[in-house]
């Protein structure tokens, strides 16, 4: 058997930049070259577009599987993020708009942002943490959930971002295996009309000994009742309005550690992703402006991901803020209180930049493109995806009905482990493929291989493999470095393996086909679920579709897809008419290899709270087995209703 993915799918639709995008943008071609020329040289030169105190002399020190970026250099990410757009005049530019979930609003300025964040350092000091300090932030999106973040960096503790949706005992293990001193959260958040409590999830969390948290800084939003914890608990109000209002920002080396933040593992355990300063700040910055075309001057940028999440991070706080960025920040649900809520806030604030997942896309066309067209969206110039690969009707639904069919759609692949992006189209130079990944971002090298580690060339696909390393990767597993070499390493040795399938079209560019944990071997092919996946989303009545391969006696594995219909399609047919119309429609566009062996049509899929769909999940429902931690399901509920469907 083959060790190589087949591919199945064929896409010959093409979309070229706009004319007075490109003609108007500051992003080119170039950057490849310069980057193929001295890739080194090329990041040099992006970073020192940063603020530096010391610069740096060396750009880096490669010892596989350990790197260190612009080492002898020092700088403060705050500083960068904060202090330097005031300083050149920027204070009274817009950092966000904020919307509550009821509807509150709140604008602040970078200025703003700066003394907030000068005061919560202050606060952070008082309460006795110092460089090194780890800090878990336990918030939901609001403004001071970034202002924590960069308190942090600004006196060099290091933060641990935990979603707010996460269990008491996801929180602890957290909390302990980054031996944080200090938590920061809320008494609650809201989402879908009510408030969500947070702090009572912390309380839980801290009330068997063995941890090292010494105080819990609360900030005030759902005004809900709350337990008190005297000597310990301190609200964040009380403590900023007495904190100093100055504060000088010490430098750091460009290694320091900036954050960790935690992924699910393969054995149960999750992942402490270390990243670090000055390399992870300027790929960031760097694909922030060039892949979204981005104009600080007079961009509005809106990215819909949470704060706990490598998304919130990278593409929230550090690249859009080291850049100075004008950004919108919303509290709560797409669908609070009504559907159209997403698309009234982009013409609100005119946002010009939209950047969301393929999960939240498919969730709006299940709903109807009429919301989607109730408000005025004009000021949209460019868009983006992030999370999952994006399958081509889905990508051609986002550019039409959300870009008037003009505007170009990022499809953005990186990881929590890569810190950015890593594989992406530029806004104002690609033509476009729908559902591909396109290229490298300038100086990033990457390649599909096969089992063996060589490369299948153009036409076929295999495994995604990152071949050099590059400024913002992870720099270790916290506490576990042979984890780190074991999971990411050991396979290809000084070749970052990703743990994704890949393939390459004709024209060398890069289409993902999810987790090789996701790949099927049916009758001796290896078939990509993705494809699948984008052949049934293709159908005019599907909404949404999750493909796994379950065990079978007779091909080894069996294609079985779960299938949401959008509201249309589920009039029209019966629950068996659909199923048998969907394995035929997949039969025809793809092969009959590819047919599914069930369709089940169910009115929801199983995701994290990060909108991943939890394929693992679905395995187990198809195969009957136990499903087991299930503890980072966004909703519990979609399980049993899709187990009540399975016959």
């Amino acid at each position: 058997m083959s060790d190589r993915i087949d591919h199945l799918l064929t896409e010959t639709r093409r979309f070229a930049p706009p004319e007075e995008l490109a003609g108007a943008s500051a992003t080119s071609a170039e950057l490849y070259e310069q980057a193929g020329a001295d890739r080194l040289g090329f990041w040099a030169e992006q970073a020192r577009e940063l603020q530096w105190e010391t610069p740096f002399t060396e750009v880096l020190d490669w010892q596989p599987p350990h790197a260190r970026w612009f080492h002898d250099g020092s700088l403060n990410v705050a500083v960068n993020c904060l202090d330097r757009h005031v300083e050149a005049g920027n204070g009274d530019r817009v950092a966000f708009h904020w919307e509550g979930e009821p509807g509150d609003r709140r604008t602040l300025t970078y200025a703003d942002m700066t003394a907030e964040v000068k005061r919560l350092a202050n606060v952070l000091t008082s309460l006795g943490v110092e460089a090194g300090d780890r800090v878990a932030i336990y918030l939901p999106m609001l403004p001071e959930a970034v202002a924590a973040m960069l308190a942090c960096a600004r006196i060099g503790a290091v933060h641990t971002a935990v979603f707010g949706g996460f269990s008491p005992s996801n929180l602890r293990g957290r909390i302990d295996d980054a031996g944080a001193t200090l938590v920061i959260t809320t008494d609650g958040a809201w989402r879908k009309g009510k408030v969500f409590p947070l702090k009572p999830t912390v309380d839980e969390a801290l009330r068997e000994p063995g941890h090292g948290v010494t105080n819990v800084l609360v900030v005030r939003r759902g005004e809900n009742e709350i337990d008190w914890v005297d000597g310990r608990d301190v609200w964040y109000h009380e403590a900023m309005a007495d904190a100093e209002a100055e504060h000088v920002a010490e430098a750091f080396p460009a290694e320091h550690p900036l954050f960790i933040l935690y992924t699910s593992g393969t054995t149960g355990k999750p992942k402490g992703i270390l990243h670090t300063s000055a390399g992870y700040l300027t790929q960031t910055a760097f694909t922030h402006r060039h892949v979204f075309d981005l104009k600080p001057e007079s961009d509005v940028y809106w990215c819909t991901a949470d704060i706990g999440w490598v998304t919130g991070h990278s593409y929230i706080v550090y690249g859009p803020m080291a850049n100075g960025t004008t950004q919108v920040m919303h509290e709560g649900t797409f669908d609070t209180p009504t559907p159209e809520r997403p698309w009234q806030i982009i013409e609100r604030y005119g946002v010009t930049v939209f950047y969301t997942a393929p999960t939240a896309i498919r969730t709006f066309m299940k709903l109807g493109r009429q919301h989607t067209q109730s408000s005025d969206l004009s000021s949209l110039r460019v868009l983006g995806t992030v999370g999952e690969p994006i399958n081509p009707e889905a990508w051609m639904w986002y550019r039409d009905v959300v870009g008037g069919g003009t505007t170009p759609v990022m499809d953005t692949w990186w990881q929590t482990e890569t810190g950015a992006i890593m594989i992406s189209g530029l806004a104002s130079v690609t033509t476009l493929k729908p559902g591909s990944a396109q290229v490298p971002i300038p100086g990033v090298e990457i390649d599909v291989v096969d089992e063996a580690g060589e490369p299948v060339g153009d036409g076929d696909g295999g495994l995604l493999v990152v071949t050099s390393p590059w400024p913002s990767m992870l720099r270790t597993i916290w506490g576990d470095d042979d984890r780190y070499r074991e999971t990411y390493w050991q396979k290809f040795g000084d070749r970052y393996f990703a743990g994704d399938g890949a393939r390459k079209d004709d024209d060398g560019e890069i289409w993902l086909l999810g987790r090789v944990d996701d790949v099927m071997n049916v009758s001796g092919h290896r078939l990509s679920t993705a494809e699948i996946e984008s052949s049934l989303v293709a159908h005019d009545g599907v909404a949404e579709a999750a493909v796994v391969g379950a065990a079978d006696a007779t091909t080894g594995q069996a294609v079985v897809a779960f299938v949401i219909l959008k509201q249309s399609a589920s009039r029209e047919n019966t629950v068996e008419e659909a199923e048998q119309l969907l394995r035929q429609h997949v039969a025809t566009d793809i092969g009959a290899i590819a047919r599914p062996r069930q369709v089940f049509i169910v009115p929801d899929l199983p995701k994290t709270r990060s909108g991943k769909i939890m394929r693992r999940l679905l395995r187990d429902l198809a195969e009957g087995r136990d499903l087991g931690d299930t503890t980072t399901l966004a909703d519990q509920t979609v399980v049993d209703a899709i187990r009540s469907q399975l016959r």
